[in-house]
């Protein structure tokens, strides 16, 4: 029997009015099973699925999301609502680079959407693509200038792009456009005390909490920078939402490295070692690290290293408009501090940790890609081009990427001028400094298991054993514990090595107002101080014997 078209789109249209979609979508595709372009039938059916798939995400049906906006996408590749739904949905599912080329195509059809350049910030911020984030982010609030999320992330970005002033200035104008917005509060918290404005900081936090009570990473972030008390009323407010069955993991894990900080305080170290391992766990969970991915990693980087070094830049052939200085050492170690010390020269300037080795070297030193004389002139030009970017026109600039360790051999092969400082520090000390420190970055996995830290520090010394052996004497041996003992001595030595005439400000690291950071921003902010590689040892009754293996 013929289809009537007139009458089964009459009752398609009924049937979607009243809320039956599923018989209106089936008259739909009858339609189109006859007539695959009937105009009102394609129109039509595009608006019910685009209300499937908005209903679908809100629901967190993602799998069936993405299927449905990948189908709308294909049949209608200039719906530019489809698009931006499922590069939303990608990004949620963790499939950031698919999510880019959704939202690209979204942000590249009409009408200009103010939302759909904030999504594509979102996710080439995900991606590592900050320059590029923070143009998506401005033309988010070039099109809708009251977008206070856009004014958030966009802060968010420039600060770890290094523009601490200009995060903050971000972040005041989403907190003036919704003065009730705690995400930003906490947020600019974080800015100023990497400014050390600790007060400031101090204040930011607290709003943030005023605003937000179960505002969990905010409370871990005020707990560094107080004294607690028997009875403090943030504490008890921790140890409530540390009960609540309601409490996710994510915030449960900043809670509890919040009540470890509380009860160190308190002098209650077996209460204070629980909260850390339960904190610790969680973060392990949710970042799923195992010990093999890191061991692979170091085998290949030794292995790769015979190849590399035959590419070698001859010293006397390469421009030497900036030499730098790269810090390296496990995490915790008191690379910050040296940084300090360093960049308080009046010809350093400190950049902190730059992503730039690792980013961009990691495959030439795993062998992943292939290495030559030109690829290694491109990779020095590159990074030197972004040191300059930031030199603030002092021709040494330092890089305290702690984990640049792991490219020692290819930092030497690129720029041979370069000056290499490795800081050694107790490792037990270590150990413990880096189990009792929450970490943003995703990279750290092995920082969150005694265990996992023990194996990866017997990684990292092997490697620079074979560093050593192999590099000569270019590596030059800070050990943190004599710069506390004997602090003029040990710094003086350092500058000489550098090649620096004396400046007696690098006596006084706390003294030097960079922005700062690393976990150690506050304490950077203070004299240095002898005493605090033997924090650990207040936790010995609880580790069972985990740092026997370091004596």
């Amino acid at each position: 029997m013929k289809l009537n078209i007139k009458k089964t789109l009459q009752q398609a249209i009924a049937a979607h009015k009243e809320g039956k979609l599923q018989d209106a979508e089936r008259l739909y595709l009858s339609i189109l099973q006859s007539y695959p372009n009937h105009p009102e039938a394609n129109q039509n059916l595009g608006v019910l699925e685009t209300n499937k798939l908005i209903q679908l995400f809100q629901n967190s049906q993602y799998d069936e999301a993405i299927k449905l906006g990948q189908s709308l996408t294909e049949r209608f590749p200039k719906h530019q609502f489809a698009w931006k739904i499922l590069g939303v949905v990608l990004g949620q599912t963790g499939r950031h680079s698919e999510a880019l080329n959704a939202s690209q195509t979204a942000a590249a059809l009409p009408p200009q959407d103010a939302q759909v350049h904030y999504n594509l910030g979102v996710t080439l911020k995900e991606l590592g693509r900050l320059d590029e984030a923070e143009a998506s982010y401005r033309q988010a609030i070039v099109l809708q200038p009251d977008n206070d999320q856009a004014h958030n992330n966009l802060g968010i970005t420039l600060k770890e792009l290094g523009r601490l002033d200009e995060a903050e200035v971000s972040y005041r104008q989403a907190i003036a456009l919704q003065p009730g917005y705690a995400q930003p509060h906490n947020n600019l918290g974080v800015t100023l005390q990497e400014l050390g404005r600790l007060d400031e900081a101090e204040a930011s936090y607290r709003q943030a909490i005023d605003l937000q009570p179960d505002n969990a990473n905010a409370h871990r972030h005020l707990t560094l920078m107080k004294k607690f008390e028997s009875q403090d009323e943030q504490f008890l407010k921790m140890q409530e939402l540390y009960l609540d069955e309601n409490t996710t993991e994510k915030e449960r894990y900043h809670i509890n490295f919040g009540l470890a900080k509380a009860c160190e305080d308190l002098g209650d170290f077996k209460k204070a070692f629980i909260h850390y391992s339960e904190g610790n766990a969680l973060r392990k969970k949710l970042l799923n690290y195992d010990t093999s991915q890191d061991e692979e990693l170091f085998k290949q980087i030794k292995s790769n290293y015979r190849q590399i070094k035959q590419n070698t830049l001859k010293s006397e052939k390469l421009e030497k408009s900036l030499i730098p200085i790269f810090i390296v050492g496990m995490p915790r170690s008191g690379t910050t501090l040296v940084e300090q010390i360093i960049s308080s020269h009046s010809q350093v300037t400190g950049a902190g940790e730059l992503a730039f080795i690792r980013k961009f070297g990691n495959s030439i030193s795993t062998g992943l890609s292939q290495v030559s004389t030109e690829i290694l002139l491109k990779f020095r030009q590159q990074y030197l081009s972004e040191c300059q970017k930031i030199s603030k026109d002092n021709k040494i600039v330092t890089d305290k990427m702690p984990h640049n360790f792991l490219y020692i051999g290819l930092i030497a092969t690129a720029f041979p001028e370069a000056k290499i400082v490795h800081v050694k520090r107790d490792p037990a000390a270590v150990s413990w400094a880096n189990f009792k420190q929450y970490f943003s970055s995703k990279e750290l996995g092995y920082c969150y298991a005694l265990d996992d830290i023990i194996s990866y520090y017997g990684l990292y010394e092997n490697l620079m054993e074979f560093w050593e052996s192999s590099l000569g004497k270019i590596i030059y041996n800070l050990d943190y514990e004599l710069l506390t003992v004997n602090q003029e001595n040990e710094t003086r030595n350092l500058i000489e090595f550098l090649g620096l005439d004396w400046d007696e400000k690098c006596l006084s690291p706390q003294n030097n107002t960079r922005g700062v950071s690393t976990a150690s921003n506050t304490q950077v902010r203070k004299k240095v101080y002898q005493g605090s590689s033997q924090q650990w040892k207040k936790y010995e009754p609880f580790l069972s014997g985990a740092f026997d293996i370091f004596k």
